[in-house]
């Protein structure tokens, strides 16, 4: 219950501050701001004990340091990868997203759930041989 909690607080806090695209690198340069600016005004509108009660849950999930934050943090990312995967990576394609992004960006759900993320590295791998996902980018030459 305590980490379906975080989860949806995260998730208003992302929705009241504009949620940014999650390889939209430029998105990502005041994503923190913005999200802390969401927070405090959505916490502001609750009565004292439960405005500290969600901050401390908002915080814990953002900071990922207790099991169920990092669970939490694990689950967060399994589900856009598998949307884009039930989507053929409609998506992942109109952004010119690679593997190794999808790897780098998700890497982290090995901290949380690491069965998950044995999974989550079987779906990347499959959604590339199907072409919903181009290879690793070539280094330059």
């Amino acid at each position: 219950l305590r980490t379906l909690k975080m989860l949806l607080i995260h998730d208003l806090v992302e929705i009241d501050a504009g949620d940014t695209y999650f390889y939209d690198e430029r998105g990502y340069q005041d994503k923190a701001q913005r999200e802390q600016a969401a927070a405090d005004r959505i916490f502001a509108l609750l009565p004292p004990d439960q405005a500290a009660e969600v901050r401390g849950l908002w915080e814990e999930f953002e900071a990922r340091q207790t099991p169920e934050a990092r669970f939490g943090a694990a689950l967060d990312r399994l589900q856009p990868l598998l949307h884009n995967v039930a989507t053929q990576g409609v998506i992942w394609r109109k952004h010119g997203i690679t593997a190794d992004r999808v790897l780098a960006r998700n890497r982290h759900m090995a901290e949380g759930a690491p069965r998950l993320w044995e999974y989550a590295e079987h779906l990347i791998r499959d959604a590339v041989k199907k072409g919903f996902l181009a290879p690793a980018a070539s280094p330059p030459s």
